[in-house]
């Protein structure tokens, strides 16, 4: 069994990263490998396909109504996004931006506050420079803020489940955590981005998502959470036998591979309801803050960076010291409070 799963979980984590038609792919995949990984475990049976069944309603319920309201809002979102960036001091704006678009992501989901920003980011145009970074900085707050509900992103909807817990647990157990670091990411949204607009800043698509997308995506990301309680509910022998011993410090950074990784899947192949509370409360800020160092890591990035043409090397050289100075910054927080 455990070398089974220990086939399974060096496919889901390597072939994503490295064929190209996986990657693409990815919802599909990891519903297979899902599949794959209850069947080895011997799991798979009709309680745990409920379970799966009803996993992705919620998250995907939000992200088809978020979607469909900011489709018929669209045209009045830009005009004004562009009044509010004119008639306050633009760093403020700035600042703004970030901050509340972490904080509302828990309620309109990290993919619905991704393409929000990509509209702020063309509307407002900046250099690009500053816009790469308003982009990262943002994504960092939007990843990090949607996790505080389980219909922010497939993240926080796979933890609870797994966990078993109620609606506002993630926002008891990481909120003060994350509030703080999303204010912060404003703070230097502000301070790090320069003021000066440009004409010459990113190229954005900016058109009305058809409704099409829109179903198409609400179907993917039910495929891609039912994939992940599959895993979940599959590596649970694995985690029984490897991680659940193992030091809250080391899983920390043992989960900045969620750089290069969708920090959701991780979340399904680690978490456990026999874990202690400071283990979860490591696990989860290590993939959340990781998540954002590249494009891979965060549903957030792959949006922003595929919508504005931000390049891999353009999102890594900023998107990776800040990341690892974070993770820094929280380690020690760890250390002291636990």
């Amino acid at each position: 069994m455990i070398l089974g799963l220990t086939i399974v979980l060096i496919l889901v984590l390597f072939l994503p990263f490295t064929v190209k038609k996986v990657e693409h792919n990815l919802e599909a995949f990891l519903f297979i490998m899902g599949i794959a990984a209850a069947a080895i475990s011997q799991v798979l049976n009709g309680e745990l396909l409920i379970k799966a069944l009803e996993d992705p309603i919620h998250i995907t319920l939000a992200v088809l109504v978020a979607g469909l309201i900011f489709r018929w809002c669209q045209n009045p979102i830009e005009k004004g996004i562009l009044g509010l960036s004119n008639m306050m001091p633009f760093r403020l704006f700035l600042a703004l931006v970030t901050i509340v678009l972490g904080l509302i992501s828990s309620v309109i989901t990290a993919i619905i506050a991704a393409i929000v920003l990509v509209v702020i980011v063309s509307v407002i145009r900046l250099d690009r420079k500053s816009e790469v970074r308003l982009v990262v900085l943002a994504c960092f707050s939007i990843g990090l803020g949607a996790a505080l509900t389980p219909i922010g992103e497939p993240l926080s909807t796979i933890a609870i489940s797994k966990l078993n817990e109620e609606f506002f647990y993630l926002f008891k157990l990481i909120g003060a955590d994350v509030i703080i670091a999303v204010i912060i990411f404003g703070i230097l949204s502000a301070v790090l981005i320069k003021p000066q607009k440009d004409s010459e800043g990113l190229t954005a698509s900016l058109e009305k998502e058809s409704y099409k997308e829109i179903i198409i995506r609400a179907v993917k990301i039910y495929l891609f959470v039912m994939g992940l309680t599959f895993l979940g509910a599959g590596f649970e022998p694995f985690i029984e036998k490897y991680l659940l011993g193992m030091s809250p410090y080391v899983l920390y950074w043992i989960n900045m591979i969620s750089a290069i990784l969708d920090n959701a899947t991780l979340a399904a192949a680690e978490i456990s309801p026999a874990m202690d509370e400071p283990t979860i409360k490591a696990i989860l800020l290590g993939l959340m803050i990781s998540g954002g160092m590249l494009i891979p890591g965060n549903i957030p990035n792959i949006i922003s960076a595929g919508k504005l043409n931000i390049t891999s090397k353009e999102w890594a050289r900023f998107g990776f010291p800040l990341g690892l100075i974070t993770m820094v910054a929280y380690f020690i927080v760890i250390l002291i409070f636990g």
